[in-house]
């Protein structure tokens, strides 16, 4: 009898099992197995009909289009960034509304009047830091896209030039000293906020000193 018939397993070769679809299908051994990688997997069950090599994580879980970016641009950003930007605003104008409220109110028993008094406060305060918030993230937003499809590059220019622009472009009905003074916060947090993003890689890529 010919021991090398299909079939059976020497050393480690394969067989062949029977499978609930119909004819054979293959099934590895151990040895077999444990050479292919299972990166981010638990290990198999060697009795699975499955080959674990067609199960490996190679690519990315999502699909994108062809000429697609991984990261939204300036443009997709600039809905949430107006949007975050008025919510931000309406909650610190209310809390602060509520502090002057019951500030200005203080040596007045708590009634109707003084409740009225106080909603009308918060009310609004929250509606100016929202409109003062938004109207910054939109001039922000509005100069980061243009500055984008002028240059045809997105980098850490573009944040710092959209800031100052912005600083200079909300000021500028102040004068050309309230211009400049703007123009200089902008320039200052939207700096402090490229270094921010790019701390870790600085961190990781020390300037060298010779």
């Amino acid at each position: 009898m010919d021991n090398n018939t299909p079939g059976t397993s020497l050393g480690g070769s394969s067989k062949r099992g029977f499978s609930i679809f119909g004819g054979a299908s293959p099934e590895y051994s151990n040895t077999e197995l444990a050479g292919v990688p299972l990166t981010g997997m638990s290990p198999l069950s060697p009795y699975l009909n499955v080959d674990p090599r067609y199960l490996t994580e190679d690519t990315d879980d999502f699909i994108l289009p062809t000429g697609a970016n991984k990261t939204r641009g300036r443009f997709e950003l600039a809905f949430f960034t107006i949007g975050g930007s008025c919510i931000t605003g309406a909650m610190f104008g209310s809390i602060n509304g509520l502090r002057m409220g019951l500030s200005e109110t203080k040596d007045i028993a708590w009634s109707k009047p003084r409740n009225v008094q106080v909603l009308n406060l918060v009310t609004r305060q929250g509606a100016t830091w929202a409109n003062t918030l938004g109207s910054v993230a939109l001039l922000y937003s509005a100069f980061g896209v243009a500055i984008e499809k002028a240059r045809g590059a997105e980098d850490d220019i573009n944040t710092v030039a959209a800031g100052t622009l912005t600083g200079l472009l909300y000021k500028s009905t102040g004068g050309f000293r309230a211009a400049a003074r703007g123009g200089l916060v902008g320039l200052a947090l939207s700096g402090a906020y490229a270094l921010y993003s790019n701390w870790d890689h600085l961190k990781a890529h020390p300037t060298s000193h010779y």
